[in-house]
């Protein structure tokens, strides 16, 4: 039995490691576009789903994916596409409530479960020097929502409701939470 992480993800890969088991690491390559005329709750646990079943593996193996967006005012964040659409996500999360949701998939031989872990955020008043200063680190550029909560947007951040972890990328409790009763043995292993 393998652990098996399909996300190339750095924050994915270094939470994943608190459970202390041993992983690999294959990246899914799949179209992650979105159907935006569904739920957005519904949609990211649907591409964690394609990720985790579009990885090579055996029977016994445990398959974890995850997909992140943010959604504010009805509106899904992703990866910016450059700078320019990186201070729009921010002016626009300036000073307002929005979601994270990350979509988790976990699969093991026949058995797959998909579910979707949301916090809500609230980003102080940002001005345009303290977002481009921001955009110009280069943070935002890989992130969805165009920031990282673990960094620089952690001084954005006034309030938050829910998983830290699930902000960075991988809903830490609720996927143990699961790998306890998909994979109890795998689970007998952790700390």
């Amino acid at each position: 039995m393998n652990l098996i992480l399909a996300s190339a993800s750095p924050r994915r890969q270094e939470l994943l490691k608190l459970f202390n088991l041993p992983f690999t690491v294959r990246v899914a390559d799949i179209d992650e576009t979105m159907d935006l005329s569904r739920p957005a709750f519904d949609e990211v646990a649907r591409v964690s789903k394609l990720k985790a079943l579009a990885v090579d593996r055996t029977p016994d193996d445990i398959v974890i994916a995850a997909d992140t967006i943010v959604v504010c005012e009805g509106k899904v964040l992703g990866k910016p596409k450059d700078e320019a659409d990186a201070f729009a996500t921010l002016r626009l999360l300036s000073g307002r409530d929005h979601q994270v949701m990350t979509g988790c998939t976990v699969l093991l031989g026949d058995r797959c479960e998909s579910f979707t872990e949301v916090t809500d955020l609230h980003f102080r008043e940002l001005s345009d020097w303290e977002i481009a200063r921001y955009v110009a680190s280069g943070e935002p550029m890989d992130k969805a929502g165009s920031y990282g909560i673990q960094g620089g947007a952690a001084l954005f951040c006034t309030h938050m409701v829910g998983d830290y972890y699930n902000v960075m990328g991988l809903p830490v409790c609720a996927l143990g939470l699961r790998l306890r009763q998909l994979a109890p043995q795998l689970m007998e292993e952790t700390l």
